[in-house]
């Protein structure tokens, strides 16, 4: 079987291909074809992934190109992880917003719907290639933000999209854990969009254990989630958010962190890889031990910010591990060899939510097997809930619309009505910013 991994030069590659070392069975993926821009960056991965696979019997073969048509074609699965416009872009991003006050965080907000604007028309080109070199692959998307490319890409691929991140996965996984709770065993009743969703209960053996969680607070309080969010604020909700909305309900804090702060998180990630890059050039490199180092740090890093605003202190060393690889080999697993399992997925709505439209892509328990993921039927959001995720879907159509027309007009608009960008003419601002420090940006006339 032949995964394409778009992106192939990226840093997190050796996640993916660790796991597919794991993987002995009948069935498995035997061909990973590497597709990247940068020649440089995919010979440093590909290093890595040597060093990942010397031990391992019957490793799958890697081959790297720069010929995208020559990546998708004949491949079983493609995995997207590209970043439009590299680190650097994130880096202007953050800067852009945070400039005017709001929020640049690559997914949520302004920053997300800058990244957005230049990464559809990129990740629409994708689609309409694997539609025609590779009709019967399944697309596993995880190039950001997540919810909105996947639904990009499903105006062309259809069902044959599916998106993954990992948030969900460790939030239900701490929460299980939390309780006693063995995760491979509880169900998770989550729901919402990407980076936008909340945990409403966790069934063990058909009883719901999040009340139990709730009514506790030193047990509420003693993990990721209740030391972001605050135990109180917690159980005003009745349900764990998803770490992300933590710069919906303390934009302000967050914003003023982030400001304050000596590096944005693009700007230090950028530095972080661009030492890794080079030191990869040397003939005598470590790659494996100087990527796992890497690794390490930026894992420790992650929303620092955040949990500095709310006094969290430092992350629990059970949640530096990622997670995203091991969904996207359960999926694959899943739909290769009909194993059937349930995982949290970007889907396509099909009357999931009530309050949005059959081919909105939303996040949600899935039922997974060779057909492909079917969202699995849940309750309607609170208000609260559905205020949040109706703006920021039309947000979504917004951007998508941006990108469809080209229209600058529209962009402007996909900002304005963003809750976390409080002004039109903020929202006008920023347009002006992002397309003049994004080349990619041009097509906005």
């Amino acid at each position: 079987m032949k995964l394409t991994i778009l992106g192939g030069g990226g840093f997190r590659v050796p996640l993916v291909y660790g796991a597919l070392l794991t993987d002995r069975a009948e069935g498995r993926v035997t061909e990973v074809v590497l597709h990247d821009l940068d020649d440089s960056r995919l010979y440093a991965v590909a290093k890595v992934l040597e060093e990942q696979a010397a031990r391992v019997p019957d490793a799958p073969k890697v081959t790297a190109t720069t010929d995208l048509d020559e990546a998708l074609r004949g491949a079983d699965f493609v995995f997207s992880a590209i970043r439009v416009g590299g680190l650097e872009g994130r880096a202007h991003d953050e800067r852009v917003a945070l400039a005017e006050g709001v929020l640049g965080q690559e997914t949520v907000g302004a920053g997300g719907i800058a990244y957005g604007l230049r990464t559809v028309p990129v990740a629409v080109d994708i689609a309409r290639r694997v539609a025609r070199l590779a009709p019967d692959a399944w697309v596993i998307n995880f190039t950001n933000p997540a919810g909105l490319v996947t639904e990009a890409m499903s105006r062309h691929l259809g069902d044959r999209v599916i998106g993954i991140c990992d948030s969900p996965v460790g939030l239900g996984r701490r929460i299980a854990r939390v309780l006693g709770a063995d995760p491979k065993e509880a169900w998770i009743d989550y729901v919402g969009l990407n980076h936008l969703g909340w945990v409403r209960g966790l069934r063990v053996a058909g009883r719901d254990e999040l009340p139990r969680l709730l009514a506790d607070p030193d047990l509420l309080g003693s993990f990721e989630e209740g030391k972001l969010f605050g135990v109180d604020w917690l159980r005003s909700l009745g349900a764990i958010p998803n770490e992300y909305l933590h710069y919906y309900y303390f934009n302000r804090e967050a914003v003023r962190a982030y400001q304050q702060a000596e590096k944005t998180r693009g700007a230090f990630l950028a530095d972080q890889q661009a030492r890794f890059y080079e030191e990869m050039k040397r003939p005598d490199a470590a790659a494996l031990t100087t990527w796992d180092r890497t690794r390490a740090e930026r894992e420790a890093t992650y929303m620092a910010e955040n949990r500095e605003t709310a006094g969290a202190g430092e992350r629990d060393a059970d949640d530096l591990s990622g997670g995203y690889e091991k969904v996207a080999l359960a999926l694959m697993r899943a739909i290769a060899r009909d194993e059937r399992t349930t995982l949290i997925l970007n889907v396509r709505n099909q009357g999931t939510l009530s309050v949005l439209d059959t081919d909105a892509v939303i996040e949600v328990p899935c039922l997974v097997d060779a057909n492909g993921a079917h969202p699995v039927a849940v309750a309607p959001l609170p208000e609260h809930a559905t205020g949040l995720v109706c703006a920021v879907k039309g947000v979504e159509r917004e951007v998508l619309a941006a990108a469809e027309s080209g229209s600058r007009t529209t962009a402007v608009k996909a900002f304005a009505l963003h809750p976390l960008v409080d002004s039109v003419n903020v929202a006008r601002r920023l347009v002006e910013g992002y397309t003049d420090v994004h080349p990619g940006l041009a097509y906005l006339k």
